[in-house]
């Protein structure tokens, strides 16, 4: 079978299987959302009781409530409803917190927050850690190597939560460098002119570095192990036979083999960017997607939850593809494989 026959049933068989996940993640997020107890149209009515002694909103008005949240129905008649509306309108339905708007705008609107911020941190935290971790692996034995990786290896047993909260506490308290709230500050009007922009770094400079030191041992001491792999391969140790030069050979032999399996950790890395850090979201209040899905939680959306973490696994399962996809077309290794 020729190679071209063969990838073309191999991304069909991806693509598949792409459908057969997103549609299965899909029902599981719904099903989900209907186990917890009540739903945000009743509880809102319970606390209006509670607060007042009776509630403003009479029977039909609650009813209306209900249908245009989609919770009109028996389970399976709401199920057959949210597939229709999802797949063949891409219609979330209106958010409860922010109602009438629709939950996927709500989500639209802090996404690109989170890609940016979250994106560009997994960028640089992947490009210092395989560069690092390349070197580190080629000194391997040297002091440099047995410093640097102690403390990759010893921050990488820190939880992440802890190293953030250090690292808020050092940069914004002990040193005040960077500001710990917001994307901007509350007087900055938003526009695309030079003082927005600079208030913007300021503020996202401080998650930024947070995210960096949490994501960077974990790529050094992947790098740094295969690093350490290649140096014994055949192909190396012929090539410094040649009397091919220290340079040469870690940029030519050592460096192209360890990125290609760490370009395929980058972009599911970036798949996942979205659901990744919503802690750092949250404890820096930025509006991004985990501030939103806090207080989606929170108060029970279920449309807006339901966008956010669909949304989030579409990334995932996208991101998952185009690597599935793009490997082949890069190693003729595993194309001819």
């Amino acid at each position: 079978m020729a190679i071209g026959t063969k990838f073309l049933w191999y991304a069909i068989r991806r693509i598949i299987v792409f459908v057969i996940v997103l549609f299965v993640s899909f029902s599981v997020v719904f099903f989900f959302m209907r186990l917890i107890p009540g739903d945000p149209i009743t509880r809102f009515v319970t606390a209006m009781q509670q607060r007042w002694g009776y509630s403003p909103y009479g029977l039909e008005l609650v009813e209306q409530y209900r249908k245009q949240f989609g919770l009109e129905g028996s389970l399976l008649e709401q199920y057959t409803r949210y597939l229709e509306r999802v797949f063949l309108n891409f219609d979330f339905g209106p958010s409860f917190i922010a109602f009438p708007t629709r939950s996927q705008d709500l989500v639209m609107r802090a996404l690109p927050w989170s890609i940016t911020l979250l994106g560009l941190s997994t960028l640089i935290s992947w490009t210092i850690g395989v560069l690092v971790g390349t070197l580190v692996g080629w000194k391997k034995g040297s002091k440099v190597d047995a410093v640097i990786f102690t403390i990759a290896l010893g921050m990488s047993q820190i939880p992440a939560y802890l190293l953030m909260l250090f690292t808020i506490l050092l940069f914004a308290y002990v040193i005040p460098l960077f500001p710990t709230r917001w994307a901007f500050s509350p007087g900055i009007v938003p526009g695309f002119n030079l003082a927005f922009i600079v208030n913007v770094i300021q503020h996202a400079a401080l998650p930024t570095l947070t995210v960096v030191i949490v994501s960077f041992s974990f790529w050094l001491i992947s790098t740094r192990a295969m690093t350490v792999t290649i140096l014994g391969e055949d192909f190396l140790l012929f090539a410094q036979t040649k009397g091919l030069k220290a340079t040469r050979l870690l940029t030519r032999y050592v460096l192209r083999n360890t990125l290609l399996p760490q370009v395929t950790g980058l972009a599911t890395s970036l798949g996942i960017v979205v659901n990744g850090f919503y802690l750092v979201e949250y404890l820096f209040s930025y509006p991004g997607i985990g501030g939103l899905l806090y207080n989606a939680v929170y108060t029970q959306d279920y449309n807006t939850v339901q966008a956010i973490v669909l949304i989030s696994i579409l990334t995932v399962l996208v991101a998952n593809l185009l690597v599935d996809l793009l490997v082949p077309l890069i190693d003729p290794r595993i194309r001819r494989g």
